[in-house]
């Protein structure tokens, strides 16, 4: 039976093998008589689990040596804390607001750091357009810069990262990559920390991903908590306390499935880039040529991931997710604080599924309009 296709922003759709391999795995992994969430995360077993997703996403992302990868939990939400307690040095930390997310990362900086500056915001545009770097106005002597390279409620994204070097800032670059991550390369010459939840692209909710400059390690203020002190996680192998290890095994398990995508020569992460940006581009443009729907988002800043999308008349908004999930067409609702709709094409929504949102949408503007 064809599943729903599930449109979710987080958590969100998981691909089906790795669903079916978890599910052949969760009483018994590959013969040791025990399923992975009954495991010692310091036995053999687990730590083959763990050392193979290391692995496989830093080839992936194509991480460089320099870089440690930590496995943690708390969520982006948690880093918002987490990367000002290690990062800040108690002194200024500079931030661009392009949505709900960047907004929510500076009031928490704001508890650590000796003072926090909006260098830029999207705020005059309610969110719409990304303020050209070549306006913003960084701070000097500033700890870190921090951006959120996709907002997943506002549908906006940096498609490239921004060369802070050649605006003349020092700081390391901090991002939050969680709801694209995997979906695209980075570039890691102009980062020197990311992360994200793995509930967007990766995985179940639960597992947080930290890939962090070396150099950077070892600057955690007194009051950080151990469990949360980059340079104690990273000499641990992220093992100080008892990692996430179901997640980081449905994280493996995904890591694989993307070592196996293909789109022509492309392979892995290059592969779900060409796939994404053509699942983006055909749903903007089913949007675009309806006089029955809208999107607000500048066009050379809209997200691949998360589409929000208002109708004209939004009386019709509930029957437009009735007649959604009537056809399996999931979790479309917007989020609460900006309504209309919203589709979220990660990784594991395959074209089939948009194809199937832009089919249902002309038929419904063909009964409404």
């Amino acid at each position: 039976m064809q599943r729903p296709y599930n449109f979710s922003a987080g958590p969100a759709a998981i691909p089906a093998e790795v669903l079916e391999q978890a599910a052949a795995d969760m009483l018994d992994w590959h013969g040791c008589g025990m399923g992975v969430m009954e495991m010692s995360h310091r036995g053999k077993e687990f730590i083959s689990i763990y050392e193979q997703a290391e692995s496989d996403l830093r080839e992936l992302l194509a991480v460089p040596e320099h870089f440690k990868i930590l496995f943690m939990q708390g969520g982006g939400l948690a880093e918002n804390a987490i990367v000002p307690m290690n990062l800040s040095r108690a002194a200024t930390v500079d931030f661009v607001v392009t949505g709900s997310w960047s907004q929510n990362s500076q009031k928490e900086a704001r508890k650590y750091a000796s003072e926090v500056n909006v260098i830029a915001s999207g705020k005059d545009s309610h969110f719409t357009t990304l303020p050209d770097p070549a306006h913003w106005q960084p701070s000097r002597g500033a700890s870190y810069l921090h951006i959120c390279t996709n907002e997943t409620i506002h549908g906006v994204e940096f498609h490239e990262l921004p060369d802070i070097k050649a605006l003349g800032v020092d700081a390391p670059l901090v991002i939050d990559f969680s709801s694209h991550v995997a979906s695209r390369s980075v570039d890691w010459s102009r980062v020197g920390l990311a992360f994200g939840g793995a509930q967007k692209n990766i995985g179940p909710a639960g597992l947080t991903i930290v890939v962090v400059r070396e150099d950077l390690l070892g600057h955690a203020l007194s009051i950080c908590p151990s469990a949360f002190d980059y340079k104690i996680v990273a000499e641990h192998q992220s093992m100080y306390n008892t990692p996430p290890t179901w997640g980081i095994y449905m994280a493996g398990l995904t890591f694989q499935w993307l070592k196996r995508q293909r789109e022509g020569d492309a392979s892995g992460v290059a592969a779900m880039e060409l796939r994404n940006i053509a699942k983006a581009q055909l749903l903007y443009n089913a949007i675009d040529q309806s006089g029955f729907y809208v999107n607000k988002v500048a066009a050379n800043c809209r997200s691949r991931m998360n589409i929000p999308f208002f109708l004209r008349d939004e009386s019709r908004n509930e029957a437009f997710l009735a007649g959604a999930k009537a056809r399996g067409l999931l979790q479309l609702k917007g989020h609460k604080s900006v309504g209309g709709m919203r589709a979220s094409l990660y990784n594991a929504m395959p074209l089939e599924g948009v194809q199937a949102l832009v089919s249902y949408m002309r038929e419904f503007e063909q009964q409404h309009a």
